[in-house]
């Protein structure tokens, strides 16, 4: 079934949210057509209860939670005591979406995409639409190597290029929340950036943008398998693409070592 999770932005530059894991920070983006990676829930499925332990993953995968409306409250518990209002579309265009950690009847607790990364708040399952992706990202910045997995299969593997020591890639969960196409060719961005729901540690702001972090592609192979960025995760052009046909926004992404 094809969804609108991959909508992207027009009219935007990379530099402007993202934290510019190059030097060229000007590169306009255009959209992109959605995936066919995920599945939509029937509505009914809002309501159920998921056991704790199992997180965002169950036998059908990750859950994403997709804003219905302009804006949606954020919660600091069931009892509803607002946390905050998070506006969709994002900065880019794009449906705000988030990954489920834990579902409780009417009640969704979801990861954020905000300072400090990880942070994690309740929403009713009613104001978002739930849909389902098998897939997910790991990131091992210590063998400089990622891997996507279909459930328990791995569907393909390749090597990252990761943070300089005084900008760190950092360890954390997190998910796609856009994927942008760079115009043209041989950009610092390569051929696709997915954005991340996480922030560098180290760069508060970035030529303009908040500091977020991105897997995208490159125009430099030769630094892949080494610390170079300033804290985003860079990978091939041909793995990056192969990511923008394949994987949804909202997909996690797990980074460790």
């Amino acid at each position: 079934m094809r969804t609108n999770l991959v909508r992207t932005a027009a009219a935007a530059t990379l530099a402007f949210l993202l934290t510019g894991c190059a030097a060229d920070a000007s590169t306009a983006v255009r959209h992109e057509p959605p995936s066919t990676a995920v599945r939509h829930e029937p509505p009914s499925s809002a309501a159920r209860s998921e056991p704790s332990s199992g997180g965002a993953r169950s036998a059908a995968g990750a859950k994403i939670a997709s804003v219905k409306g302009s804006r949606i409250t954020v919660y600091r518990s069931k009892a509803g005591v607002a946390q905050r209002t998070i506006t969709s579309p994002n900065d880019y265009g794009v449906t705000r979406v988030f990954l489920v950690d834990r579902a409780e009847g009417a009640w969704l607790r979801v990861l954020l995409p905000i300072r400090p990364n990880g942070s994690k708040g309740w929403i009713k399952a009613t104001d978002v639409t739930l849909a389902e992706t098998a897939h997910r990202v790991e990131i091992d910045r210590g063998t400089f190597r990622f891997t996507v997995y279909d459930g328990d299969r791995s569907v393909r593997t390749g090597k990252v290029a990761t943070g300089e020591a005084g900008t760190p890639t950092p360890p954390g969960r997190y998910f796609f929340t856009e994927l942008v196409k760079p115009v043209g060719d041989g950009g610092a961005y390569g051929a696709y950036a997915f954005g991340l729901s996480g922030f560098s540690p180290a760069l508060k702001s970035f030529a303009g943008g908040p500091g977020q972090l991105a897997v995208h592609g490159t125009n430099k192979p030769s630094a892949i398998g080494t610390q170079a960025s300033h804290g985003c995760v860079r990978i091939s052009n041909a793995d990056i693409t192969w990511m923008a046909k394949n994987l949804a926004i909202g997909t996690p992404v797990v980074i460790k070592g």
